[in-house]
C-alpha cells in the first residue's frame, strides 16, 4: 500500500472519529504542537497513555485478586489511572 493510500485512510479514520465526537477542536490544537522537531506528538502521547493505562489496570487487577484486601493500594492505582486520564484529556481534548 503505498503514502498515499495510507494517509487517506488515516484521514478517514479521524474524519470518522470527530464524527462520532470522540475527537474535538482540541485534539486539533494538540496536532498544531507537532512539528519538525516532534512530529509524532499526538502518537507519542496516546501510546504512553494507553501503556500507562494497561499497566494500572493489570495492577488493579492483580491487587484485586490478593487476599486480604488492600484498599490503599487500590486507592493509589485509582489515582494513578485518574491522573493518566486527567493528562491525556488535556493533551486531547
Amino acid at each position: 500500500m503505498d503514502y498515499s493510500n495510507l494517509r487517506r485512510q488515516a484521514a478517514s479514520l479521524k474524519k470518522g472519529l470527530f464524527d462520532q465526537g470522540h475527537l474535538d477542536e482540541q485534539f486539533r490544537q494538540v496536532e498544531d504542537l507537532q512539528d519538525e522537531a516532534s512530529p509524532n506528538f499526538v502518537e507519542e502521547v496516546v501510546v504512553v497513555f494507553f501503556k500507562d493505562s494497561g499497566r494500572l489496570i493489570s495492577n488493579l487487577e492483580q491487587a484485586l485478586e490478593k487476599y486480604p484486601r488492600d484498599f490503599n493500594r487500590w486507592d493509589a492505582y485509582m489515582q494513578q489511572l485518574k491522573g493518566s486520564c486527567s493528562r491525556a484529556s488535556v493533551l486531547l481534548g
